[in-house]
């Protein structure tokens, strides 16, 4: 079944903005390390390297990070284009440090990552891109033009040029591969996060309503009595008010008026899910609860059961797997051509579940993303070259919430000849009639 359209935002349109504070820890972390490492070599180990020129770089970072912590508050977060700018400094800040000791010969060097790393992680594509463009443009402006390498007093040390080569690939790749490796990781996470929270709010939406029903029942319970009352008051009146009378039209009206409020409270009772007659129900009710809406359409829903050992299972009413089945169900009448069918079958162990479509079935490529948020068919099943216009969170929706309840949840093809597809739901049979009320459910977010 397709991977049907939810309200939720479209990736990177949410993504939080990298916080100032963040980059201004790092920051003096950099500056901590940068000092050390230059005390270090010049006091540790005797070199000969500019320190004065060395820490006047190391104190514009220093006075940088000053800077921010006046103008701005510490919970303030950045845009793409000024944590861009930032990052921006701090790649030409390594780079005229590194120019001042040696240039790629610094095993340093390799710090040329870390600003496009965090970039990678935090923001979008185009200013990781520009970012690594810049070290690596840096990282080539040092392969030909630098001061020498600290070494002992007198001793100018010169490394190989092929090696100063090797180094600059190095970077390079470096940059460019745990650039896009870090970026698609992030944004996998971006992704997920988002799906979740849209999981989330659909549940927390369905448990509302299970809510109400509730209160619908304890309110129908409180208004019985007075209703009971007025109404044989009503019928009294209506007794013994004469048929000519000028109010007898009104007393009648009231009457059916009164009948009409005690019919609906006895719906509104039958919601209670804690003392309804079906606050809990068998797994064929259950489907039959799912079918009904779909049976509206021109597609022909069936429901099959398979071999079965008596007794049928039964749970609680429960906005999860009802939400869930619903709407794989919802996506197989869109795609099928005729019929689905709803297949389903017990054992001691188990419940299983099926939908089957006589559709055109899950293309290859879609097949092993399904249940991913963001992965969409719309349009591809179709055969009729129809525009995606989804956002692809319903099977991922549907898929969260049903393995919250224990279900394990596979998509695949039918069989050939036959075509279309079928998505099968099986739950371990203790889970499935484990589960209570929707206000109590093990699968909460």
């Amino acid at each position: 079944m397709p991977a049907d359209t939810s309200p939720a935002p479209p990736p990177g349109q949410t993504a939080a903005r990298l916080r100032l504070d963040t980059l201004v820890r790092l920051r003096w972390l950099a500056i901590a390390g940068q000092s050390a490492a230059i005390v270090a070599v010049h006091v540790g180990l005797g070199f000969t390297l500019p320190v004065g020129a060395s820490f006047m770089v190391i104190a514009a970072s220093a006075i940088l990070n000053i800077c921010l912590r006046i103008f701005y508050p510490v919970s303030e977060r950045l845009d793409s284009n000024r944590a861009a700018m930032l990052l921006a400094f701090d790649v030409m800040q390594l780079a005229v440090l590194l120019y001042l000791t040696g240039g790629l010969q610094n095993p340093f060097a390799i710090l040329f990552l870390a600003p496009v790393l965090i970039s990678a992680t935090t923001l979008p594509p185009v200013p990781t891109m520009l970012l690594g463009f810049l070290a690596i443009g840096c990282a080539t402006f040092l392969a030909f033009f630098q001061l020498p390498l600290p070494w002992e007093s007198g001793v100018i040390e010169q490394l190989p040029f092929l090696y100063v080569l090797g180094v600059w690939v190095a970077i390079a790749m470096s940059v460019a591969f745990i650039g896009v490796y870090a970026w698609r990781v992030a944004e996998e996470a971006r992704q997920l996060s988002q799906a979740l929270a849209a999981t989330e709010l659909v549940l927390a939406r369905e448990q509302h309503l299970s809510a109400l029903d509730g209160l619908a029942a304890a309110a129908a319970h409180e208004l019985g009595t007075p209703l009971a009352t007025i109404y044989l008051v009503v019928k009294e009146l209506d007794r013994a008010t004469p048929a000519d009378n000028i109010a007898k039209d009104d007393i009648t009206l009231l009457r059916t008026q009164v009948e009409r409020c005690r019919e609906i409270l006895r719906t509104l009772t039958s919601l209670d899910d804690d003392g309804a007659p079906f606050a809990r129900l068998p797994v064929t009710h259950l489907l039959e609860e799912v079918a009904a809406p779909q049976r509206a359409f021109d597609v022909e829903v069936d429901i099959v059961k398979g071999d079965c050992e008596p007794p049928e299972p039964t749970l609680t009413r429960n906005p999860g797997i009802l939400y869930g089945l619903g709407n794989l169900l919802d996506n197989a009448v869109d795609f099928a051509r005729s019929r689905v069918v709803l297949g389903v079958s017990w054992s001691e162990d188990q419940v299983s579940l099926s939908i089957t479509d006589d559709g055109f079935g899950f293309s290859a490529d879609i097949l092993a993303h399904l249940g991913e948020p963001y992965v969409t068919t719309r349009g591809v099943r179709s055969g009729e070259g129809d525009s995606a216009t989804g956002l692809g969170l319903g099977v991922f929706i549907a898929k969260t919430l049903l393995e919250r309840s224990g279900a394990t949840v596979t998509f695949q093809n039918v069989a050939a000849p036959e075509t279309g597809a079928q998505i099968r739901i099986i739950w371990p049979r203790s889970h499935f009639e484990a589960h209570r009320t929707g206000r109590n459910m093990g699968y909460l977010l």
